[in-house]
């Protein structure tokens, strides 16, 4: 009998070191969710993103659920709820910016460096991009103090040098704004991420384009 137990016992043990060997890792979970998050935001007309986001969120939120204490999936919840609020625009996205940030939250006290502090990068958008006090939370001054803790984590990453040359183009910093933007251009490619590299790129050269035209 104890044999049998043995045996037995040693079979699930097995199966279980098999079952965590084909586990989905964190980015093979979030992939499907950043590619039809590029397709969205990248080749759809911009009156039909929100509802599309909306309908992403639904499928962002179960990775959530059935994977509690992954930051990775809470980091991309939150970009699909904050690109939301930024395609639907007004007062009315104000709930959705606060749902975001509050992923990101939750992901910082998680790991914050999971996907190369992305975390770090989007609360920073947010905090740079909503209204201050007191209609929303945004607040510059945190803005950067995030972009530059996701700065260190990531250097040369496009999209935190895309999004801080961003911020400091808005506070009229050109001169340093151009420096991030030219290395957002330099970053090395993402495999499997091409669309949303593509796209980036292509918001960064109409960036440096704008800034350009404004200094003559």
């Amino acid at each position: 009998m104890r044999s049998i137990i043995k045996t037995t016992a040693s079979a699930l043990f097995a199966l279980l070191l098999a079952s965590a060997a084909h586990a989905a890792t964190p980015e093979e979970l979030i992939r499907p969710i950043q590619d039809q998050w590029a397709e969205i935001k990248y080749r759809m007309p911009e009156k039909q993103q929100a509802d599309q986001y909306q309908a992403l969120a639904q499928k962002s939120r179960q990775i959530v659920e059935t994977n509690p204490g992954m930051a990775e999936a809470l980091i991309w919840d939150g970009i699909v709820v904050s690109s939301e609020a930024g395609a639907r625009g007004g007062l009315g996205a104000l709930s959705l910016a606060k749902e975001a940030r509050k992923r990101f939250e939750e992901a910082l006290k998680l790991n914050d460096k999971a996907l190369n502090g992305s975390a770090y990068t989007s609360l920073a958008t947010l905090y740079a991009r909503v209204p201050g006090w007191p209609v929303g939370f945004g607040d510059k001054a945190r803005a950067e103090e995030y972009f530059k803790k996701s700065l260190a984590l990531n250097p040369d990453g496009i999209d935190p040098n895309f999004f801080y040359g961003e911020y400091l183009a808005d506070r009229d910093r050109p001169a340093e704004a151009r420096q991030y933007l030219e290395k957002a251009l330099k970053a090395a490619p993402r495999p499997g991420r091409e669309l949303a590299d593509n796209g980036r790129r292509q918001e960064v050269q109409a960036l440096l384009a704008k800034l350009d035209k404004e200094s003559k």
